[in-house]
């Protein structure tokens, strides 16, 4: 009898085709880079459109928070699926950072180069909703969700975002390593839908998603009827300014983000599968 064949690579293998991976997304193009990282905001800002809209459609809360985390996921398959760069997802950079493969100048410019095409990707998602009237849709009831939505996010204190980013995060790249270990599309898909699926049922923050509903809030604000729908539901704008925006959300899940994703999925991955014994870190 033949072994069997699994169709998909080994957790050990991931780690090693994650190599090669991790070399091309740094030595791609600025210019490219730039415009495959605006395009991975728009994917993850169409997500986040997509699961606010059938949520506010749906009368029963619970219910339409759970089928808006189950739309969501389909923002990170356009982004593995079509081709995109995305910040979250490029933490895993410290896979070959720590084989020695890429350098820390690399993986920081890979970063900051990324996370700014996805900024601009997510706020100009943001301000197309706002301002094609996208949410007057349920008679404003679409308005009232993303302006709520964005002042709870700006609300938050610096640790619980901090700590919800580095648990985003953690599932993130935990649904990026699963769709690496596929070999089929259909098992990209499926892979990586339940750990995305569970960050947004939990509420787990997203730097690059909040890039898009924060923004998209922002932008909402300028129209007075969204305003007074949003006063007449009770929600307090005051702490809806771009200066709250990075400096109370961004920042503190930015940093949880790369906790999440560089140290508590890449390293640790790199060390169980990578790294060799005769390493300091396995001298313990």
């Amino acid at each position: 009898m033949g072994g069997i064949i699994m169709n998909f690579f080994t957790p050990a293998e991931v780690a090693k085709n994650y190599i090669a991976t991790g070399k091309s997304k740094v030595n791609t193009p600025i210019p490219k880079m730039i415009i495959l990282a605006i395009l991975a905001g728009a994917f993850i800002g169409f997500g986040g459109v997509g699961a606010t809209t059938v949520a506010v459609s749906i009368t029963e809360p619970s219910l339409g928070k759970f089928i808006g985390a189950c739309v969501f996921p389909g923002g990170l398959t356009m982004v593995l699926i079509a081709g995109s760069e995305l910040f979250t997802g490029n933490c895993l950079l410290t896979i070959p950072l720590l084989e020695k493969e890429i350098t820390v100048s690399q993986m920081l410019k890979n970063w900051v180069i990324v996370y700014i095409g996805n900024l601009i990707g997510g706020i100009l998602v943001g301000a197309g909703v706002a301002f094609s009237h996208q949410p007057s849709l349920f008679g404003n009831g679409m308005a009232v969700s993303v302006l709520s939505t964005a002042v709870s996010k700006c609300s938050m204190p610096f640790s619980d975002a901090f700590i919800k980013g580095i648990l985003c995060n953690f599932l993130v790249c935990t649904a990026v390593w699963i769709s690496f270990a596929a070999k089929e599309v259909v098992s990209k898909i499926v892979g990586l839908f339940f750990p995305i699926m569970m960050f947004v049922l939990c509420g787990f923050e997203h730097s690059i998603a909040n890039m898009y509903y924060i923004s998209a809030g922002l932008f909402a604000k300028t129209n007075a009827a969204y305003v007074q729908a949003a006063t007449d539901a009770g929600v307090d704008l005051t702490n809806l300014t771009w200066g709250d925006f990075f400096g109370k959300n961004l920042l503190p899940v930015s940093l949880g983000n790369i906790i999440g994703g560089a140290v508590c999925i890449g390293c640790v991955y790199w060390f169980i599968y990578l790294s060799r014994e005769d390493s300091h870190f396995c001298k313990w």
